[in-house]
Formats: structure tokens, sequence, C-alpha cells
């Protein structure tokens, strides 16, 4: 019923407006909101079909149901959306203990994080055509959720953490053999954008304690990003973007830097940034047909952008004047992405309720 009364509100009051019911960025959600947002991703778990699996055909034996091939993450249309799912659950019972959708939370997620569910995955990945599957946007959303549970003490948490670790284990050494042969970044507004999985996966790094990863990632960060300048922002967005591929950038390099070299560096990127002028970049974008599966992209682009513009400023000295202008955009942004995130179809609803909590909880901040 609640995400019925969420719907029928945004609904009534029209796309271009945000419902009451919807939270704003800095408010501590309510316990109606959380379970509204668990809602999406706890329909969609067990939802097999509409399904992008995505995977390479090796022989006739490679035809498989998309639960046989991933019995964990078979749920949300795709593999990646499956697993930030099961993450934004997750969190959400981890930052609201005692939410009422917490029971049927960890009943969902302890029958899906099972020991043998996670084996069958990891086996999936090892099998030599599926070297690339996910690479690298399913991999950081993976090592989130491990970084997710690593944090939490939690008994049942600790069981499902413990269930994660052959994947997390073949996943770490996919990507240690794989940066050093990457010669170039990966610049683009959809998965494979480089900037956005070095930062996730540097997250990881540094809370798990793996120090060679976290040093791999921030040499090929620098050697990747370091000499940028002048960001070519009018290029931004694209039509089915929902990333913007320089911001990403910008949010990986203030993880890499010390706050004095990245504050320098973000005025050779954005060099207009001080007066407010870093292109298209600052303003939210509305969506034209939240029913199309590509043009919805540009909801996701509004949320991103908006944990972005929140993870630069999270970098920037109390008294930065630049502060306030990435601030005044995130709230922009989230208030565009948030009155997406409920619009009754699937295109969007199987994904979209992921991003806005990755930006809502203000994960990755620095502190």
């Amino acid at each position: 019923m609640i995400r019925i009364t969420f719907l029928l509100t945004i609904f009534t009051t029209g796309m271009n407006l945000v419902a009451d019911e919807l939270p704003k960025l800095g408010q501590k959600l309510t316990d109606e909101q959380v379970t509204a947002f668990a809602d999406l991703a706890l329909e969609g778990m067990d939802q097999e079909y509409p399904n992008k699996p995505s995977n390479v055909l090796a022989d006739a034996n490679s035809i498989k149901s998309p639960k046989e091939m991933h019995p964990a993450f078979y749920g949300c249309f795709d593999w990646h959306s499956s697993v930030h799912g099961h993450w934004m659950l997750l969190r959400l019972i981890k930052l609201n203990p005692g939410c009422s959708a917490e029971k049927e939370i960890r009943a969902k997620l302890d029958g899906h994080l099972t020991a043998e569910n996670i084996m069958k995955e990891n086996d999936y990945f090892l099998e030599k055509q599926n070297k690339s599957f996910e690479r690298m946007y399913g991999w950081a959303w993976y090592l989130r959720m491990v970084a997710e549970l690593e944090t939490w003490d939690d008994e049942q948490g600790k069981q499902w953490r413990k269930n994660l670790q052959p994947l997390e284990k073949t996943i770490v050494i996919r990507t240690m053999e794989y940066l050093p042969k990457l010669s170039y970044p990966i610049r683009t507004g959809v998965h494979p954008d480089s900037g956005f999985a070095l930062g996730q996966t540097l997250d990881y790094a540094r809370v798990i304690g793996n120090q060679k990863l976290e040093e791999l990632i921030v040499a090929r960060s620098r050697e990747f990003y370091l000499k940028d300048k002048r960001y070519p922002t009018r290029y931004e967005p694209s039509g089915q973007d929902f990333f913007s591929s320089g911001l990403n950038e910008a949010d990986l390099m203030r993880r890499v830097l010390s706050a004095e070299e990245f504050s320098a560096w973000l005025d050779d990127f954005f060099p207009n940034i001080r007066d407010g002028k870093i292109g298209n970049l600052l303003n939210p974008v509305e969506v034209s047909d939240v029913t199309d599966g590509k043009i919805v992209h540009l909801a996701g682009l509004d949320l991103s952008r908006g944990w972005t513009l929140r993870g630069i400023s999270s970098a920037l000295p109390k008294d930065d004047p630049r502060k306030t202008i990435l601030e005044k955009s995130a709230v922009e942004h989230a208030a565009m992405g948030y009155k997406y995130v409920f619009s009754g179809h699937y295109e969007g609803e199987h994904w979209l309720a992921t991003f806005a909590i990755y930006l809502h909880t203000g994960v990755g901040l620095r502190k």
C-alpha cells in the first residue's frame, strides 16, 4: 500500500513536481520511505523475466535460463542491477535497524546470498568465455556490496560476508590482471566508464585493507587522469547517459589526491567552476519518456551527478566557495532524480532506487 500511495501521489501531482512523500536530500528517510525504496528491489529480486543476460554462447550447452546461470543475481533485468539491488537492501537495514521492511529484506537476502549460490556465480565467472563479463561496472557494485558487509557488525551479515568471498576473490584477481593492461581510461556516460569503477574499487580496497589493490588503482588513476585539464563539458550529456564521465573522474580523483592536490587539480579540470560555470553539468535534466529503457537513463544521470557533486564537495575546505555551488546543484539534481524513481514502469524501477539510496545516504563521502 505504501508504494501505491507513492505512485498515486506522483501521478496526481504530475511528473514535473516533487511529491511531498519523496525524500529531500539531507533528511533522514522515514520508515515509509525506506519501505517504498526497498519494495522496488524486493519485487525485482525473483523476477526472472524480462532479462538481459549478456552472456557469450560458447556452445549449445550455454543456453540456460537466467536463474540457471545466476542463482543469486538473476532478477532485476540484468546481473549488475540485481547486485546493486542487493547492496541497496543491505544498506537500508544497516542504516535503519528495526525498520518495517527488515524482516522481509533479511529473508530475501538469506535465500539469495547462500554459499551454494555464490559458488555457482563464481563458477560462471571462471568459464573462459566470461572473462570480461560485467567488467568493471558489475565488478564494482559487487565489491561495494562486500565493503558494506565488511563494516557491519551483524551476525547474519557476517555470514553473508563470508559467503561472498569466492566471487570477491575472483573479481579482485581479475581487476589486478586487467588494470595493468588497460592502456587508456574508458570515458563514457554508461556502464564501462573507468572513473566510476575505479572509485568504487578503491573504496573497497581501503575498507578491506588490500594495499596492493589500492596502490594499483591510485597509480592507474594518476596515469589516466592527473594531467587532464579543461574537461569538455559541452559534450555532456549524451541522450542515454546515466553517468557524467567528467564528474565521475573528479569524484575518483578526490579519493586519489590529497586535499591540496585535488583543489588545484579541480581548478585546472573545471577552470570556471568558481564562477559556477561547468557547462551543463550543474543543470538537472528531465526525462521525456520513462517507458524507454535508454531515455530513462537520464533519471540515473540526475542521481549519479548528485552523488559525484557531493563527493567532490566533501573534499574541499569548509569555506571554499565551490562547495556552495556544488552542494546547491546536488540538491537540485536529487529533487529531479527522485521523482522518476517511482514511475510505475519497470524500465526505471528495476534500478533507480539504488542510485537514489547511494545519493541519499552519502556513500563514500570524505569525512
